[in-house]
């Protein structure tokens, strides 16, 4: 995946089915966040595959540079919100809902940074080793990283249930192995990242129906 405008159509069509089936197996309104994540990533997968049509000739420099900006904003500038915040809401009471609480606080920190960022700053988007690279001179350090990792990663091990913190698992080492292997490219490989996450949602989803919904208090 990730490796051509086909590639990330293909990609997109795949996690919006495995989407549209995980939102049908959402049976209270507080798992209706955690459980649209596939469908974003498909969304997400979607636009990356108009900047690879830009960056080969076929769209015009402008509409590759505002799809690219789009990709940018869901990446970078959401996820590090729509993620803790998924994850309070589905916790099932007041007490694991309030350790969720300083992950969401580091996330709307960062995600307000990045969104200033995103606005102050050109982007850079270019193609290197197969895969596309964005830039942002704001967001490009280590500072900005560890946050970004703490608020996507850290609330799933603070959860009371066993299979969030699976997925945080499985969330942490693939982040981290993305950003050994390939970190210039890091934002374009969240489509790896994406697909992977989906199926481990989709199965959280589809093996917990006959226990869900908890009793919310």
């Amino acid at each position: 995946m990730c490796f051509s405008a086909a590639a990330n159509f293909v990609g997109s069509g795949v996690l919006g089915t495995i989407g549209v089936i995980t939102l049908t197996k959402v049976k209270h309104r507080r798992e209706l966040l955690f459980a649209a994540l596939p469908t974003l990533f498909a969304v997400h997968q979607f636009i990356e595959g108009f900047v690879w049509l830009g960056l080969d000739g076929t769209l015009s420099p402008e509409v590759t540079h505002d799809m690219g900006a789009a990709f940018m904003l869901y990446a970078q500038g959401l996820l590090p919100f729509l993620l803790p915040l998924s994850v309070l809401l589905f916790e099932p009471n007041g007490k694991s809902r309030r350790r969720m609480v300083p992950f969401l606080v580091i996330g709307s920190a960062t995600t307000l940074y990045i969104l200033w960022a995103l606005t102050a700053y050109s982007l850079q988007v270019f193609i290197k080793g197969n895969s596309i690279v964005y830039i942002n001179p704001a967001t490009n350090n280590e500072a900005v990283a560890v946050l970004y990792v703490i608020a996507t990663c850290g609330s799933l091990f603070f959860s009371k249930i066993t299979d969030m913190i699976l997925f945080g698992a499985a969330n942490l080492v693939i982040l981290l192995t993305v950003m050994v292997v390939k970190r210039y490219a890091f934002t374009s490989l969240w489509c790896a990242y994406a697909a992977v996450a989906s199926v481990i949602i989709l199965a959280y989803f589809w093996k917990t129906g006959k226990h869900r919904p908890f009793r919310y208090i």
